[in-house]
């Protein structure tokens, strides 16, 4: 294939050469994409970019935590170096890494523990860590500095990123012996930006801390203020447990590649063994619908036309939801003690929802709490989390915003979201989480995903409409008292003049007060009662709201056990 060049200098635009199109073809290495194109891992605005360097080293710390059992205490530390130009020191007791693993950890992008399984982490891709070393280098040309301490070996080294090779470049590397056990990790960061806003790193941790109560976190910011965020809980949590994809949300494509790389002999013993909720007897349903498929033959047989008649005949079964086990939430006790210790409102409503699946076989499972009346500031109204992770940026593309701003929220007495004191927890918690980009800042717009948030947050927004119908009345009865007091006293001064007995007014007042007492008494009884019906009348309305909702975006299942 060939385009032509012509010489400019020619008035008549002759024809001068041709020109393969081709000579310019080049092969180039996942780091050199993402060096060029940064923003997609977060580097966007000096103080995102910071924020998410901080994000990315955080995150490895708790999920290395969680997986070895350690209750995580990480030390951050903020330098300025310049203008826009900062060092920082991570440090973490969580185990560290051996040195076989820790130039693909630490300096190759995608490379790691996490791309390729089915377990719920705050990692996904095995692109952050490596993004920030390749962001330090690419702004300040300096390696970053690593110590790992693995089972008593202390590994210190530079690390830097051969960006056109995407391979690690390991240099001063020494081991010892000693008692060290966690990743210190320091950096030079060029084109980035410190401020306490809604947006940066102190916020950033105040969340991080509240959807992960278990961590201990200690911040030295550039001005040398030392902020401690001790945990609340002294329970780690149990460890993520890898599952398979749900058969209900497998695609004709994705059950093409699975047969490609798997060993069993039979389509049978595949679709067994490789999804879950898959049993002999789901599988013997299938073949009854499919007697023109041989479900002896190897799995690598299938091909484009069999596979799609499988996916369709396996949406006219009736399936187990999935495991419940392997999702990890952070569960309503931690979550209110966690918004307490935060926020310290006056209220809390929450809401967990059993778990769902999305395409793809994902199981995922929402949480929802609704802070009213809070005392310390929150930046953000809307408070979005992915597997424990803040989400501070790009709220607007975010399926979980989507979710919360849909709803009708005066019908639940917050006639004014925006300004009166109330915020919104949302975390979503899934083996894995489908974000708008690589920046893990957003979620995407998925359909089931939003109805699910939505119906927990209104089940949540429930009992925050009950209580503030509780202030409203309360502050009815204190003003129906006030009026009918107010005139106590005068009425008592006239009736014991009236009646010629001064010394009376004390003992005529204090019958009058004692009246409206009982009168009112008599008056809020009644409304008691009224009260009382209504609300076993709204349950039971409720019942059936919630009936009506579980069944918006979600996939039937039958009980478990066939």
């Amino acid at each position: 294939m060939y385009r032509y060049a012509t010489n400019n200098n020619n008035n008549k635009g002759e024809i001068v050469m041709p020109i393969d199109s081709f000579s310019q073809f080049k092969e180039h290495s996942v780091a050199e994409f993402f060096k060029k194109n940064k923003q997609m891992l977060g580097f966007s605005g000096k103080v995102r970019s910071l924020t998410t360097i901080v994000h990315e080293f955080t995150s490895n710390s708790l999920d290395a935590g969680e997986e070895v059992g350690i209750l995580p205490e990480i030390f951050i530390q903020l330098e300025e170096e310049g203008d826009d130009k900062y060092k920082i020191a991570v440090q973490d007791n969580c185990g560290g890494i051996p040195e076989k693993y820790l130039g693909k950890a630490l300096g190759q992008l995608l490379a790691g523990t996490k791309f390729h399984r089915y377990v719920q982490q705050r990692g996904q891709q095995g692109i952050g860590a490596s993004g920030c070393i390749m962001y330090s280098q690419i702004t300040t040309g300096k390696p970053a500095w690593v110590r790992s301490g693995y089972k008593n070996v202390i590994i210190e080294c530079n690390i830097g990123i051969n960006v056109s090779k995407n391979t690690p470049v390991i240099t001063n590397l020494t081991k010892t012996m000693g008692e060290f056990s966690g990743l210190r990790i320091e950096a030079h960061l060029g084109d980035v930006r410190y401020e306490n806003s809604g947006y940066g790193v102190y916020e950033y941790l105040k969340q991080t801390v509240l959807a992960n109560p278990h961590a201990q976190i200690e911040f030295i910011a550039p001005d040398a203020q030392r902020y401690m965020f001790p945990r609340a809980v002294d329970v780690v949590p149990k460890p993520p447990i890898e599952t398979k994809p749900h058969i209900l949300g497998i695609t004709a494509n994705d059950l093409v590649e699975f047969s490609r790389r798997i060993k069993e002999s039979r389509i049978s013993a595949f679709l067994a063994e490789e999804f879950s909720r898959v049993s002999s007897n789901k599988v013997k349903e299938l073949q009854e619908l499919l007697p023109d498929i041989d479900f002896s033959q190897p799995p690598t047989s299938l091909n484009w036309d069999t596979a799609e008649k499988l996916i369709k005949a396996v949406h006219t079964l009736k399936w187990i939801a999935p495991a419940t086990d392997i999702l990890r939430p952070i569960g309503k006790e931690n979550v209110a003690r966690a918004l307490q210790n935060i926020l310290n409102p006056q209220f809390i409503a929450q809401s967990d929802r059993s778990p769902q699946i999305f395409h793809g076989g994902i199981p995922y499972q929402v949480e929802v709490a609704i802070a009213y009346g809070f005392t310390n500031g929150a930046h953000n109204r809307i408070m979005r989390f992915a597997n424990r992770v803040p989400l501070l940026f790009d709220a607007g593309a975010c399926g979980l915003t989507e979710a919360v701003k849909t709803i009708e929220w005066k019908r639940y007495r917050i006639d004014d979201f925006e300004n009166m004191p109330i915020a919104v927890f949302v975390n979503f918690v899934s083996v894995h989480v489908p974000y708008t980009s690589a920046g893990k800042q957003a979620i995407a717009l998925e359909e089931e995903i939003i109805a699910e948030v939505r119906n927990a947050i209104m089940e949540a927004a429930r009992p925050v409409k009950g209580y503030l119908n509780g202030i409203v009345h309360l502050q009815e009865r204190s003003s129906r008292r006030k009026v009918f007091l107010r005139y106590v006293a005068q009425l008592a001064g006239d009736m014991s003049e009236l009646a010629d007995m001064p010394k009376k007014k004390e003992a005529i007042k204090k019958g009058l007060v004692d009246l409206v007492e009982h009168r009112v008494g008599l008056i809020e009884e009644a409304e008691d009662a009224e009260a009382e019906t209504a609300k076993e009348a709204n349950a039971a309305n409720g019942a059936v709201a919630n009936g009506q909702e579980n069944g918006n975006g979600k996939k039937d299942f039958e009980e478990k056990g066939e």
